[in-house]
């Protein structure tokens, strides 16, 4: 089987991220895109203090519907912060027969050299590279820290393969302009998210009254 991996904190999860998810398993071929809520951000302190289990929640509701998308709450099954690598490495033991397509920003792909245990995650996974059309890409060899260049070469234009077989492969996305910071601000000012967030996880934020009078998240 083919599995996309998109994690991320959604707090909350919204449209582009859903978007990103379908056009990555149409474009790679994939039989499912699984989402992973973070449970401990390792780079950032978590917006709001928002609960593992509202954030789950709101994935959950935003992936009804289609059979291809999927959820799991795995890395609140461990303690410590939430490592992508560590993630993947129990993703290998769980589905040894799986290739896995773990989907990041260009932002995070040029920051590579800051996650635990970096060079271990192209032996565990391909690594699909997700950018905006018209902005800065770069070359994908040399937006790579230097002492793992070799270990690389050049596949296709927009695809590099690792010495393992795993491959690097840059999709330039359709550009959709949300960000959970800006939904999490219109919320805590009382205004609708309508439009950026599934219909069922806009009911839940309401229900929940996620997000209400906080007006720096």
């Amino acid at each position: 089987m083919k599995t996309g991996i998109l994690g991320g904190t959604f707090n909350p999860i919204h449209l582009a991220h859903l978007r990103i998810a379908e056009e990555v398993r149409e474009v790679c071929s994939l039989d499912r895109v699984l989402f992973i809520p973070a449970a401990t951000p390792p780079h950032k302190a978590l917006a709001g203090d928002i609960p593992f289990a509202d954030r789950l929640a709101m994935v959950e509701l935003a992936v009804m519907g289609n059979p291809a998308f999927a959820v799991s709450d795995l890395e609140a099954q461990r303690p410590g912060k939430s490592y992508s690598v560590r993630t993947l490495e129990l993703l290998r033991e769980a589905n040894p027969e799986d290739s896995f397509y773990f989907i990041i920003g260009m932002d995070s792909y040029q920051a590579l050299d800051t996650w635990k245990d970096y060079r271990r995650l192209f032996d565990l996974t391909n690594l699909v590279v997700s950018t905006r059309p018209g902005s800065p890409q770069g070359d994908l060899l040399e937006l790579l820290p230097v002492v793992i260049r070799d270990e690389f070469c050049y596949d296709e234009p927009s695809t590099l393969r690792h010495r393992s077989g795993n491959r690097v492969i840059l999709l330039e996305e359709t550009f959709l302009d949300i960000s959970s910071t800006h939904i999490r601000q219109l919320v805590a000012e009382g205004r609708s998210p309508r439009y950026l967030v599934p219909e069922a996880v806009e009911e839940f934020i309401h229900r929940q009254g996620i997000y209400r009078c906080q007006e720096r998240l």
